[in-house]
């Protein structure tokens, strides 16, 4: 008599394996007798034992079951054509064989294959269409389609489970490939909330039949008498003997009909169950692409919006008959909410201002770019520093932009060396003189957009030819290394004293090394901003 042996039949074809040794281990494990990569089997699943009566099968305790002529077993003795099924899906099936021919005794083998050959026909077309498959509602309609198709069921309907794990209806199909409109689709919600609890497929062959029609009345009332419903799972496995099973539900899929047909076959169910793992994944991707489309667009956005900002402010370097100015920001993202502008006024004087709104991103960058255009049009109408902060203020207190502030420093710079300032919590600028000392500028008041009938006040000091002024945000004297230590006014005023330059563009690049220097290895924390001013008037002597 030939050895015991199994006939495994996957979807890349069939293969006969011989069991040489007892008890014959059968599992995901790597070192099992019969390894197995199928989804829905175990490490160590189940085991073909001998004994006294011949040879039987037993469950190791696996997680999705080990079944026998579609029956789920514990132990179970094995005649030859015994049909052995591990997991839900059908994924690992195989015929247990140990004679030849006709003199055997012959278990309840599958006499006509046609109609599960026309089942796998659709699976599998379903499945590949799944693969190209990127749009979500395309997705859902592929898996409706495919599976209606292979369970010849007259209707069916996709649950998915939203952010606070409930599950949602997404998509209902017919058996003629309509979309059945949403709202007005009518079932049951007892049997889908039970799959997805409990992760288990579920099978009602008549709703009619005892209580369950009381329970089911809505669907019943419809005339629908057979359900089948299977979780959408996604399962990831760790490596390592010891490491569990992840699984993730997503949704259920919903078929019933007013007649069985094969939708109460064991075939279809596990058909269904690996179109249902399979639509699983589908779904996920589907919803990673759309993720991926739309945070595409965002950055597409942000960065427009970056090109917007830059274009907001002036030229980088500007220079007249008694000032050369240069002034640069670099945003922590992609735009930011630091600002720097300079207006010529009426009187011939510069006006500069520098400000940092609070919070990152676009929300400060669009309070900015208001702030930005306020101060060009109240620079032309207001008579001094302190009057023209005043009116940005009331301007942004009116908004009532809740939870937004700036701090601004605005200054007119005359061509005789006078420097008028108003510094509203902003950073003191600092005036480096001749001598290589430096004054602070920090009369002003608090910053803009918090309180109504703030008083904001002014002060005045001298500049002399080749001295010049460093007009910067906190995200240069705040700037942390990799120790999280700052940067400092201290260490600022310090780096500021070893300055060669004389001209504006190396000067406010040095500023900007010196920070980087400092935050070597640093992530960027803050909106980096310097604006740097000579005062170049020329003597009319002689």
């Amino acid at each position: 008599m030939p050895e015991p042996r199994l006939e495994l039949n996957e979807s890349l074809g069939s293969e006969t394996v011989e069991i040489k040794k007892f008890p014959f281990v059968i599992g995901r494990r790597v070192g099992s007798d019969l390894h197995l990569q199928n989804g829905d089997v175990s490490r160590d699943h189940a085991e073909v034992i001998k004994t006294d009566a011949g040879y039987a099968i037993h469950d190791k305790g696996s997680r999705y079951g080990t079944f026998v002529n579609d029956d789920e077993i514990q132990e179970r003795n094995l005649l030859h054509g015994d049909r052995i099924r591990l997991g839900r899906s059908g994924g690992a099936e195989m015929v247990f064989l140990f004679a030849d021919g006709d003199d055997a005794t012959q278990g309840p083998a599958i006499s006509d294959k046609s109609g599960e050959l026309r089942q796998v026909a659709a699976l599998l077309e379903g499945l590949r269409a799944l693969s190209s498959a990127r749009v979500l509602d395309e997705v859902l309609e592929l898996v409706m389609d495919s599976a209606i198709t292979v369970s010849g069921a007259e209707r069916g309907f996709i649950m998915l489970a939203n952010s606070e794990n409930i599950l949602e209806l997404k998509m209902a199909r017919s058996r003629d490939k309509k979309t059945l409109p949403v709202a007005g689709f009518e079932t049951s919600r007892k049997i889908p909330e039970e799959v997805f609890r409990t992760g288990k497929l579920r099978i009602e062959a008549d709703l009619l039949d005892g209580d369950l029609s009381d329970k089911h009345a809505g669907t019943v009332a419809l005339g629908i008498r057979n359900v089948l419903c299977v979780p959408l799972r996604l399962v990831r496995y760790t490596e390592g003997d010891a490491a569990p099973e992840k699984e993730r539900r997503v949704g259920v899929l919903y078929l019933d009909s007013r007649e069985k047909g094969t939708l109460m076959s064991p075939a279809t169910a596990g058909a269904l169950e690996t179109l249902a793992n399979e639509a699983a994944v589908a779904i996920q991707n589907a919803e990673l692409y759309r993720a991926a489309l739309e945070k595409s667009k965002l950055e597409q956005e942000m960065q427009t919006a970056a090109e917007i900002q830059q274009a907001l402010l002036p030229a980088a370097k500007r220079s007249g008959e008694f000032y050369g100015v240069a002034a640069a920001t670099i945003p922590c993202r992609s735009i930011g909410g630091d600002f720097f502008d300079y207006v010529d006024l009426p009187d011939g004087a510069l006006g500069l201002s520098l400000g940092d709104v609070s919070g990152k991103g676009p929300p400060a960058a669009l309070m900015g770019a208001m702030i930005q255009g306020s101060l060009a049009a109240l620079a032309h109408t207001n008579t001094g520093a302190a009057a023209t902060v005043d009116a940005v203020n009331t301007a942004l207190v009116r908004r009532d932009i809740q939870g937004r502030f700036a701090t601004l420093f605005y200054g007119i710079l005359f061509s005789d060396g006078r420097l008028t300032y108003c510094n509203a919590g902003h950073n003191a600028p600092m005036v480096v003189r001749s001598d290589g000392t430096i004054e602070r500028l920090e009369a002003g008041g608090m910053p803009t957009g918090m309180f109504d009938g703030v008083d904001f006040e002014e002060a005045t000091v001298t500049l002399a030819p080749g001295e010049y002024i460093v007009i910067f945000s906190d995200g240069v004297s705040e700037a942390m290394d990799a120790e999280e230590e700052e940067y400092g006014d201290d260490r600022f005023i310090a780096d500021l004293g070893k300055m060669a330059a004389s001209d504006v563009e190396p000067r406010l690049q040095y500023v900007f090394e010196s920070v980087k220097a400092f935050t070597a290895g640093a992530a960027q924390n803050d909106d980096v901003t310097a604006m740097v001013v000579n005062y170049e008037r020329k003597s009319t002597d002689g």
